[in-house]
């Protein structure tokens, strides 16, 4: 069994029972369990629109809360042209940009798909329109700025009481245009509560393409989420400087290190940098230009301004805010993260990438023991 690894955060006052595996007393396939006869996803973007692809396809209703009317009226009319372009939206999937209209008492499941920066703003002006007793799941990957909070704490600090037993996190290597091409997916899910992760697990996993784990390091697994972005955007520009493999490995290695140690000092036990939200997450963030954070480093290293890169794209690359939170975190708690500071300086200083890589390879040398390495 696990340890309840979550001493370093702001938590409900629920226990956070282990969460074991599998539960050898259930021979259940995973598409066996019931989904949600009503789901509710908050957002508009690629991934919101695959995870509600994959709550439709499971059989449930999803209603989409949009952001803009524009985006509500593109996935009314069969298409999010401007998020999810090719791909039809299933007739069981309806969109809103009122709270009120989308969200009602039988929803059996919420998934809160915003970006980082923006989800403290969503949840204190809908505070009393979110439906209570089901499963609240935050499936953003960054900590916010000026707070150093993740999505969860945030959750944890705005949201009521009533609320708290509820809340889970969703992570792993997910890229939205695979989910909604049916590829084979796998996510893990945490909470403090071993029924919540349990029930939301039942929720989403179809049995054949999306099948979801359950943890209970809430910290460790946000942590992870948010720092790989960052590192993501140091494997693009290895890219950009047309780097090989080499290089890559070495990155993701190092990588997985200074993010392990960030997590520990955060209070996890380390274990989940090991699974999907850790290495998985950043195996798959760190090798393809599908990932918006890869491509924002590349282009970095091929010249281009962040203030170009950004005004070229709609969606947002959680990386480039969150670098700045990971290094003041870092410095907070007097944890060494070289490869996310060079990254910060690159965005924000006019640091030459390649001049990044060249001070990072002169560093003075050191010993590997192991994830939490020196």
């Amino acid at each position: 069994e696990m340890e309840n690894s979550n001493k370093g955060q702001k938590t409900s006052d629920a226990a956070a029972p282990s969460a074991p595996d599998t539960d050898p007393a259930d021979q259940r396939r995973p598409g066996d369990y019931a989904p949600p006869d009503r789901a509710l996803v908050v957002g508009d973007g690629a991934f919101a629109m695959a995870m509600a692809t994959a709550m439709s396809r499971r059989g449930s209703d999803v209603r989409v809360l949009a952001y803009t009317e524009k985006v509500r009226d593109e996935i009314n009319s069969g298409e999010n042209k401007t998020y999810m372009p090719g791909y039809r939206v299933d007739s069981n999937i309806k969109a809103y940009t009122s709270i009120e209209e989308a969200s009602s008492p039988d929803i059996q499941l919420v998934l809160l798909v915003i970006p980082t920066q923006f989800l403290r703003a969503f949840l204190v002006k809908n505070i009393s329109c979110l439906p209570t007793g089901c499963p609240i799941v935050v499936c953003a990957k960054g900590i916010e700025l000026g707070t150093g909070e993740t999505p969860f704490e945030m959750m944890i600090g705005e949201l009521p009481g009533k609320y708290h037993k509820h809340f889970a996190v969703l992570a792993g290597p997910s890229f939205a245009k695979e989910i909604m091409d049916g590829q084979p997916t796998n996510v893990v899910v945490a909470s403090e509560r071993q029924d919540v992760a349990k029930l939301v697990q039942r929720y989403v996993s179809d049995g054949s393409t999306l099948r979801t784990y359950v943890s209970d390091d809430v910290h460790g697994i946000e942590i992870a989420g948010a720092v790989k972005n960052v590192l993501a955007i140091a494997s693009g520009a290895l890219a950009g400087l047309e780097f090989g493999n080499n290089a890559r490995a070495a990155l993701v290695c190092r990588g997985l290190a200074e993010l392990t140690r960030l997590a520990v000092a955060m209070g996890s036990n380390g274990r989940s940098m090991a699974g999907l939200a850790g290495v998985g997450d950043l195996m798959l963030t760190c090798s393809s230009s599908l990932s918006r954070n890869y491509s924002v480093g590349q282009k970095l290293a091929e010249g281009k301004t962040l203030a170009e890169i950004q005004e070229g794209t709609k969606a947002v690359a959680e990386g480039v805010a969150t670098a700045k939170s990971v290094r003041k975190l870092a410095a907070k708690l007097n944890v060494e993260m070289p490869i996310c500071d060079a990254v910060y300086r690159v965005l924000y200083e006019g640091l030459n990438p390649r001049e990044a890589l060249s001070e990072l390879q002169a560093r003075p040398l050191g010993a590997e023991s192991g994830l939490v390495a020196e």
